[in-house]
Order: structure tokens, then sequence, then C-alpha cells
């Protein structure tokens, strides 16, 4: 129920917090900069910060100059620290100090970091422009983390002296005119009262006098309260989002308080990360630390109130620290209380233990999807009912509300803020509520939540580790067998009756004949039979499918010893040479056998290795490698679409095969358009290409035959993935309709058409910037701003469509589970861009797509976040199942979906990286054949390979292709698909033409020159690669296991499992490279003279120019004009798709030629939610 609470407590200081009398803590705001998801840097530098008593408002990654700057004037920050790898550095920081000084806060300082990225020239220019302090690798190696933190906090301690202004100036004039204040004004009448009142009594007296005598509205309070991590701040943060939609005029105030560290006086103030609503001038939030032991609220938090009710706002929400079972305190404070709960309390007699049962208006059961909800929802009710001395009370008259924040359009959310609203309603806020909003009938128990994996499916982890180790075991005991009937066949061979192949029939040994004895051996009767019933029960005891395999060995080895052998692919047969003949003569099998003759050694080697291209494919997929095609894919993308063309086709040149590999910027992999702000500006087309458009991604392949069986394309991009991959193959789709009309002599009518429509509006067909490169035959920009739908009739667009469908190869990586463990380039809500990503298959298969990859499940960005090879390969693997498990619950088959599977991994020198491929490989045939029932082509696996990004180092950089060469010849050695070798500059630009140049090289020198590469299965047969082979699996076992006891992959995700093992990976080989004791050669060991990172010169720096950059808003506002008319409709109908439930790829294939790539992600945004961060 609500209460009257008596507000004349406010500002009462009954107990001082700890410290007081000393200097306030200084305020730091971390996060890392817009369109940048490498946050682990920044997590450790506010991890540090916290530990040195400063008071820390972490917002994570991807935050915009506008976002940190409302968070410095709310929170009344001392510092702003932010690090940047992603390009745009100048501009961001120029613009943050700009826009601080416009904000009456040019005193809050900056400081920034981004490694190797930032030149030391850069470094100069910004600290001219007024950033307080950018660390380069020089400051890390000189100072030391600990150095540069203290150089933070002890600076800006030193800026408040410098400063020697009173705190209590100017606040009587701020108090006199409160419900007018900005921001900045409120947010230091806060600052006063929680750092000085306590020593300025007669001031901070007079202050709450002055704001009591205010008249006008006083701000209801609504107080949420609960234990530590059972999601209060997602519950506040959907609250605001559903207010906000209900009462756009709203005017809210948050005061969310954090607990200080009683060792350092340190606080994480991280409630913030978690709130996507709370943008823009209509909510104003302030967090705040205890600063007190034991206690969920700060001795200033009355005070703090008494300002933001009296501050121009309709509505305050206080959110407590997390709490214990007998904390009530928030009750005094607020004239509505929210206790927020999860199922794990305990036993049901815990419930008696919690006050807030008592106190509270509404209770929210929050991550009600968990086990024992339903048990944990009807126990609360009935503890409610018997606190109240209410048992008659029905379900839905207890206001107990069983939620799942974290789901976007949670019906308990809903349900929740309809109730909150009717009693907001009665709190004066009628005119925002009348009559609570719209009313629904509570729900009376756990709502049904699609599960992306069913329950009766959770432990298919576990299962799949069980289903491998019965494999080995059934190879194991058949070994057993096999290698038994062998030697009673090598006996029985000593009488003429050795069978005619391995596990043959032996002709029975007739025992009336004769005296019962042969007359060559001396065996008589009765002992041939018990060696022929030997025989005979240990062929039986072979499995069937490995006796057949056995049996049929003689033929196999004679086709591998031939000079040719054929094999099938997909219906058709190919003819290869099975020895290639060196300089000397040698002739070089291309697959080399095992020389033993043992059964069981063979049946072993089948069971768990076999030739190339058989099950279970441990040495390869393929039986053989192309022979026209180098497994060399190269990464690329810079500037615009132009630009990045001409450098696939400088890599592609002289190549018989075009395999192009797209890098896209910063502000593409977010989802968004290029934009005039600084902090966007800046970003576009570093790092990577910048597409925004349909127009963007055929220039980008334009010279390039789509269709064509030789080119294939890599789209690595994941959170908004379904809108990129739908402007290339509306590229690729278009491109056949251009050759089409070329064809046909149509093209240039169908141009004169388009470009006299436009005409009469002032607008033109959009053109290819700069000449083409060599090779280019202007394929692709026929079409250049006509959809291929409009430029031929129905039937003739259908018909080509459908064969380009058919034909295109290539791959999107689309992997959302990898960026929610580890990358952070999610956009929207997981559940929601895993719902796209299923849509995507569904078109898949509908529409017959089998060449082009729908998803490339990725452990490479695991690695580059510090995964071991182990950890990556496991977590990768476990993503793909749970892939596997998501898209059969949508009711696809197996087999209609795993052949659109490939896997993306990084690779090393630790000697794991040797067997990676061998056993992902292994494990996954093993497990798709006998725990899926699927086919032979959905039991391969086919997997890229990307060279360590993480063994680059500025330092001694020359030393990186040695790094780089050995990875490679380990990756192809091991049977990758494909492969990409880094540049040995990346660690600090991207890469160069010259460097790029050197890597590809790398690759060429393995394939061509390296002798032994000739053979494609050099490793096999090792006994080293064969022990590491199997170690490597259990322990991929073991780590399947331990997923499954967190209820598989999505429930460890939700106790970041998979963040935090990675991050402590992470931690232990910065600790060992530091120490030395992981030596790297030219780092910390073998070290030059001068061992400081090269400064590169202006020229090798690889930057989009700023005529690049206008160029792309100039194209990107041309197409917003072309299509201004149908934008908006084709955006509608896109919403209105996916709340009707429907395949939004479908949707988007459409929509995607008339609107850009940030008209469709906010469209998307509004009706899928946008991702929540987390620590």
């Amino acid at each position: 129920m609500s209460r009257s609470v008596d507000h004349s407590q406010e500002g009462s200081h009954s107990e001082a917090h700890e410290g007081a009398g000393e200097r306030p803590p200084v305020r730091v705001v971390t996060a890392a900069s817009l369109f940048d998801g490498h946050d682990a840097a920044i997590n450790i530098m506010r991890r540090l910060l916290q530990a040195r008593g400063a008071e820390v408002i972490h917002l994570g990654h991807d935050r915009a100059v506008e976002e940190l700057v409302e968070a410095a004037v709310e929170e009344g920050a001392d510092a702003v620290a932010v690090s940047s790898y992603q390009g745009g550095h100048v501009e961001y920081f120029e613009y943050l100090v700009r826009r601080l000084v416009e904000e009456g806060v040019g005193h809050v300082r900056v400081y920034g970091g981004g490694g190797g990225t930032i030149t030391p020239a850069e470094i100069e220019h910004l600290h001219r422009a007024g950033v307080a302090r950018i660390f380069s690798p020089d400051d890390g190696r000189r100072l030391g983390l600990a150095g540069m933190i203290g150089a933070i906090v002890d600076e800006c301690l030193e800026a408040r002296r410098a400063q020697d202004a009173d705190p209590a100036t100017g606040l009587d004039e701020i108090a006199g005119r409160i419900e007018h204040a900005s921001a900045r004004d409120v947010a230091r009448l806060i600052g006063f009262f929680e750092s000085h009142a306590e020593r300025r009594k007669d001031d901070a007296a007079r202050l709450r006098e002055r704001l009591a005598q205010r008249e006008g509205p006083v701000a209801p309070v609504v107080g949420f309260t609960g234990t530590g991590g059972a999601g209060k701040s997602s519950v506040v943060d959907e609250l605001v989002m559903r207010l906000r939609r209900d009462a756009p005029d709203l005017r809210i105030a948050l005061l969310l308080v954090d607990p200080t560290r009683r060792r350092s006086g340190g606080a994480l103030l991280g409630d913030r990360i978690r709130m996507n609503a709370i943008a823009g001038p209509q909510v104003y939030v302030r967090s705040m630390a205890t600063r007190r032991a034991h206690l969920s609220l700060s001795a200033a938090v009355g005070d703090a109130l008494g300002v933001l009710r009296r501050a121009g706002f309709d509505l305050v929400f206080l959110e407590t620290a997390g709490i214990g079972q007998s904390d009530s305190e928030i009750v005094d404070q607020v004239d509505c209380s929210l206790y927020v709960m999860t199922p794990d309390y305990g036993a049901p007699s815990q419930l008696e233990k919690i006050d807030m049962i008592d106190y509270a208006d509404l209770i929210v059961l929050n991550k009600c999807d968990r086990r024992g909800a339903a048990d944990a929802l009807r126990d609360i009710r009935k503890q409610w009912r018997r606190n109240r001395g209410m048992p008659a009370v029905e379900d839905s008259g207890v206001p107990v509300f069983p939620t799942v924040a974290r789901c976007w359009n949670d019906p308990g959310m809903e349900q929740l803020a309809r109730a909150l609203e009717e009693r907001l309603g009665g709190l004066g806020l009628d005119r925002h509520f009348p009559g609570g909003g719209e009313q629904q009938a509570r729900i009376p128990g756990i709502p049904e939540a699609p599960s992306l994996v069913p329950a009766s499916r959770q432990r298919y982890l576990a299962e799949i580790a069980e289903t491998l180790r019965a494999h080995r075991a059934r190879v194991e005991e058949s070994a057993r067998a096999a290698s038994r009937a062998d030697g009673f066949a090598r006996v029985l061979a000593t009488t003429g009756r050795r069978p005619e192949r391995p596990l043959g029939a032996i002709g029975r040994f007739d025992t009336a004949a004769g005296d019962g004895r042969t007359q060559e051996t001396g065996f008589d009767g009765a002992a041939l039979a018990v060696l022929e019933r030997g025989y005979a029960r240990a062929v039986s005891e072979v499995e069937e499918e490995l006796a057949r395999c056995l049996e049929a060995w003689p033929e196999t080895r004679a086709a591998y010893e031939a000079p040719r052998q054929s094999y099938g692919v997909r219906e058709r047969s190919i003819e290869v040479g099975n020895r290639v003949e060196s300089l000397s003569g040698t002739m070089i099998p291309k697959v080399a056998l095992p020389r033993t003759n043992d059964w069981g050694d063979l049946v072993r080697y089948l069971g768990l290795e076999n030739l190339p291209g058989r099950f279970p494919f441990t040495a390869g997929v393929f039986p053989f490698k192309r022979q026209e095609e180098d497994p060399t894919r190269m990464f690329a993308g810079e500037g615009g679409p132009e630009r990045t063309n001409r450098r696939f086709h400088y890599l592609s040149a002289g190549q018989p095969a075009a395999r192009l590999s797209t890098a896209f910027d910063s502000v593409t992999l977010y989802g968004r358009d290029p934009a005039v702000a600084p902090d966007v500006f800046g970003k576009v087309g570093n790092s990577g290409v910048s597409i925004c458009t349909l127009d963007d991604a055929k220039k980008l392949y334009s010279g390039f035959d789509l269709s064509a069986p030789s080119t294939s394309v890599s789209l690595t991009i994941n959170g908004p993935a379904p809108t990129v991959l739908a402007f290339f193959l509306n590229a690729a789709i278009d491109q056949r309709i251009e050759r089409h009309l070329r064809e046909r002599g149509e093209l240039e009518a169908v141009r004169a058409r388009f470009e006299a429509e436009l005409a009469e509006k002032g607008l033109a067909l959009p053109r290819y910037e700069g000449d083409r490169p060599p090779g280019h035959d202007g394929l692709g920009l026929g079409l250049l701003g006509i959809p291929g739908d409009r430029a031929v009739d129905a039937e003739t667009y259908a018909r080509l469509r459908s064969e380009v469908l058919g034909r295109v190869r290539g791959t999107v990586q689309a992997d959302i589970l990898k960026e929610d463990q580890a990358q952070n380039t999610c956009i929207f809500s997981t559940d929601f861009s895993l719902a796209l990503q299923g849509d995507i298959q569904e078109t898949f298969c509908r529409e017959g797509v089998r060449n082009f990859y729908s998803i490339s499940i990725s452990g490479y960005h695991m690695a580059e976040a510090g995964a071991n090879p182990i950890t990556q390969l496991a977590f990768t693997l476990a993503n793909g199942f749970t892939f596997c498990e998501y898209f059969a619950a949508r009711g696809m088959a197996v087999d209609d979906f795993a052949a659109n599977f490939s896997f993306f991994f990084s690779n090393g020198l630790d000697a794991e990286y040797s067997v990676l491929g061998r056993v992902a490989r292994r494990i996954w045939a093993v497990a798709m054949r006998d725990r899926y029932g699927a086919n032979e082509r959905s039991q391969k696996l086919k997997y890229h390979i990307q060279t360590s990004g993480r063994s680059l180092h500025a330092q001694e950089m020359d030393f990186n292709d040695i790094r780089t060469t050995l990875q490679a010849l380990t990756a192809l050695q091991d049977q990758c698909n494909s492969l990409h070798t880094n540049a040995y500059d990346e660690a600090v630009t991207t890469p160069t033409v010259e460097s790029v140049r050197r890597a590809l090289a790398i690759q060429l020198i393995i394939n061509r020159e390296a002798g032994l590469m000739k053979n494609e299965n050099p490793i096999q047969g090792a006994y080293v690669i064969e022990a590491l082979t199997d170690l490597v699996e259990e322990a991929v076992l073991a780590e399947f296991e331990r997923l499954s006891d967190r209820g598989g992959v999505l429930g460890a995700m939700e106790t970041l499992y998979q963040r935090g093992r990675i991050q402590d990976e992470s931690m232990l080989y910065e600790q060992r490279k530091h120490s030395g004791e992981l030596p790297i050669i030219g780092v910390n060991t073998f070290l030059a003279e001068d061992a400081a990172a090269p400064v590169l010169g202006e020229d090798r720096l690889m930057r989009s120019s700023q005529g690049e950059k206008r160029a792309q808003l100039d194209a990107l506002a041309a197409f917003h004009a072309r299509w201004a008319e149908e934008a908006p409709r084709a955006l509608a109908e896109l919403q209105a798709a996916a709340r009707r439930g429907e395949n939004l790829f479908d949707r988007l294939l459409e929509t995607v030629k008339v609107a850009s790539l940030g008209q469709i992600s906010e469209a998307l945004f509004e009706v899928g939610g946008r991702y929540r961060r987390a620590m």
C-alpha cells in the first residue's frame, strides 16, 4: 500500500559516514569510446581507481561524447577516463573537451589511452587541445598501472586545491530557484550535501530551510531495494522506459546508491551501465556511494531527495545498495516501495526473516525464468498473506510480480509497470497516469516465455561429452576385438586359412577327415574349432561401421597407392593424382597412409583419425585440397567503399580465385550511419570500410562476379549482420540483373528512365567515385541507385534471384553469442538478435542457399580478449551446439542448417594450436552423427583461421612476421579451410599495402614453396600430435560439463561465466609476460638497446581522409533524399512484421532497398530493444 512519508526527516544526519571530515573521494567517469568494444583496459583502470579510493561511475563500452558529458555533469565528476582503440580518437577527445566547457564543467579533467593506436604526435596535439593526459605504451612501461592511476587521482586532488573555491558559494541562489535549476546546479547542491554537510552544518541547515520554503509541487519518491544481484537496475531501467513511453513529457530523477568498499573507501557506481532508457534531458541520474559500512543508503540520501523532489521533476526513483534480510531502511524515505528478489533465497522459512515483504507495496520476483521460480512465487504469496493476516486473498490480488527484466517486452514487467502507474496516479501524477493507465489482469503465475533452448534439452553439452566418450570407448573396444581377431587370423593362417580381407570369413576345418589332426600343422580339429570360434567371436565384437571400413582397407590402400584416383563431390567426379614429384624426383604422397597392418591399430585409426574426407574427419573434411585455389583469405577494409574495392582488386590480382574478407569500420559494426557529430565523424572509414546503404555494398564488391564459384565474400560483422547480409545478397542479385540487362542491350534504357525520374526531383543516380582499378570491368555499377526488382519484370527477377541465392559463396559472422561473451558489438537485446539469426537460417533453408554460411561461429575474438586455446575451442564449439539446439527448437531439421555453419579460430604459438582443428572436427563430427543424427555434409566442420593479433607487438615490430609465419604453418598443416595472415604493423596501425603484401607472401611461400606442404596430412601419425589431440579433446569435454552445470551456454552467460574465464586467462598471460616467465622475444627478453615502440610517420598511418568521410556523408544524404517517400513506409512495415512475429530477414531483404543501416537499426531498437551492458 502507499503511505504518507514524514519528509521532515529529509537531511537528517543521525549517523555520519566513515571518513567524515576527510577529503571527499575523487569521482571519475570511465568508459570506452563510441563504437569501441575494447573494454578490457578501461575495466582494469576502473578497478585500480576504486582500489585507490575513487568513486567510479563506469559506463562501459560504446559511449558517445554526449553520454559522457551528461554523466560528468549529473554526477559531479572530477575526471573522465576513456579508452579508445578504434580510431577517430583526435576528433573524439577534442569534442569531449569542448562539450565539457560548453556545459560549464570545463574543470573536469579528461584522461585517455589507446595503446599504440594513438601516435606521439596525436598525443601532443590532444594535450594542447585541453586533454589532461593521454597515456602511451611508453608511459605504461615507465609508470606501470599503479603509477598511471596514482597520477590521475593526485592530479584531480591538486586541481581541486588549485580551484580554492568555497563549496557553498552560489548554492543559496540555486536553492532559491531550485525548480528551474540546471542539471549542473542540481549536481552541485547534491555534491555539497554528500561531501561537505557534516563539516559545514550551518550552511547545510540554511540550504535545507531554503529548499523547504519553496512552494510548488513536490515529486513523489518510489524506492527500489533488494539483495545484490537481484536485477534492481534492470527493473528500474525497464520501468523508466515504459513510463517514458506512456507519459512522454514525464521528468524523472534517479538516485542510485551503491556500497563503499570499507578497506579502500572507493566505490563502483555501476548502475548507469545497465540502463538504456535514461538518455536526454527528461531523466536526471545521480549515483551515490554509501560512504559507510553495512548500510544500504548514504547519510546524504535524505538531503539529495530533498533537492530532487523540488527540482522540477515529476517523479523520483531511489535505488538502494544490496540489502540483507532485516534491512528496511528505505521505507522511511519513500512514498511507494518495491522489493526486488530472485527465486534463490533458500528455504521457504527464510521468507519469514525478510522485513521488506512486510513493508513493500510491490514485490518483484525477478529472474523468474530460473528453476524453482513457480515454487518461489507460491511461497512468497503465501508469506505475504500470512504477514498481513489475509489468507483469503486471491493470487491476482497479491502484489507479487514475476518478471524477467533482462528480456525485451517481458509480460511481467508490463504488468508491473501498469501496477506502478496505478499507484503513481494516486500520488499526484494522475495527469500523466489517469486511472493508473490501461488496466490489465494481474498474471497469476509464471508467464510462459519462449525458451531459446527447451528445458528438456538443458543438458545438451553434458550429453555431447558423454557421446564423445562413448564413441571413444566403442572404438577402443572394437580395436581390442579387431586385434584379437587379427591374432586368431595369424594363427589360422598357418593352416592356410588366412581370410582374403580383414575380418573376412575363414573356411571351417573338416574334423571328420583323417585322425583329427592335420598333417601340415599338428593342430587337431578341436583346437582349430576353438581358434575359429574365438576368431568369429572377436569379429562379431567389432562395431559394424568400423568392420566395414576395415574390410575395405585393402581397396582403400590400393586406391591411394595407384598413380591417380577419383572421388565424388556433390554428384561430381573429381580425378586427382596421388603423388607430387619433387625437384629431386621424389614422388611425395599427397596423403600418407599408416604403415601398420595390425587390425586393431587400423580400427583405432579408422575410428579416431581416418583419411582426410572420411569420418570422423580428424585429418580434414575433404579428401584432397583444391588445386586451383589456395586457402588464402585476406582481411581488408578502409575509407569508403571505392577505396576498399581498389584494395580487394589489388589483393586478388593474379589469383585464380577472389576470396574477399571484409573489415567494416566501427560505425558500421554498431549498426549506425555516418554523421557530422565529431565523435562519429572521426570514426567513419577508420579501421574498416564504411558501408551504410545498398549502393555502398554494390560499389564495394563491384568488378567481381559474385555468382561465380571462384568468388567468395566474408562479412565480418555481428550486431547488424542481418542488415549488412541483406545489403550483400541484394548486391549479388542486382549484379545478375545488370548482366541480364547488358546481354539484352536494355541497361542504358533502364538507367535513362530512372535518371529522368530523379531529375524531376532534382536528384541523380549515385556513381563510383574516382578511377576504377586495373581488372575492374564495371560489373555491379550499372544498377547503382536502382533496385533490381524495379529494372525487370517480376518473373525474371524471381528466376534470377533464385539462381543467385543458390550459387553465391561466402560467410557472414553473425555470432551474437561470442559478442556477448567477448567482443561487445552486440546492439540489440540478446534474445532479439538470436531470433534474427534464426530468421536468416529459415530463409536460407527455404531459398536453398547452400554455398553461403549463415553464421561463422567465432573463437578468434575470445582469444584476442585473452582466452587460451582450450577455452577458445570449448566455448566456440559450445556456442555452435547452442545454435544447433536453438534452430532445432524452431523446427528446422539439422541437415537443413548445419551445413550453413562455419567456424573461425585464432592461431597462436601454444602447443594446443597444433591440434585445434583436429579436435574441433572430431568433436563436431561425432556429436552431429551420434547425438543429432546428421548426415555426412552436416558432420563436416569447416573453419577459417586468422593468425593471432594478440601476438603482434609494437616493440621489435619486424619480429611479428616470424610469429605469423609459424602460426600460418601450424594452421595449414592442420588443414584449415581458409587463412588470413596478419600484417606485422597491425600492432600500431591499419596495415599498409606493403605490409599486407608481406603477410600474403607468407601464405604463398608456405603453400607453393614449402616442399612438405605438397603432402596434405603432414602431422597425422606423430606421437605428440596424437597425444595432444586426446588431451585437448578431454579438456574441451570437461569444459562442456562445467557449462552444462551452469545451465548451458545461455545460463552461463547470465552469470558472466565466459567473460570471467576469459578475463582470468588474460590476466594470467599479462602477469607471466610482465614477469618474464612467458618469454616474448623483443618484448621481455632478447631486447634491443632501444626497446621503445616505433614511431610511424604520417605517411605510414592508414587513416580515412576528410574527403572520404565527407563523401560518405554526401552519399548517405543523397540516398535518403532518393528514398524519402518510401523509407518511412518500409520501416513501418518492418516494425509491424516484428510485432507479428514474422521472419524479419525476409522483410529486411526488401527494406534495405530504400532504407539505410542506421535507419533500420533505430527502427529495430524500438521493437527489439537495445543490448544491456554488463560488467
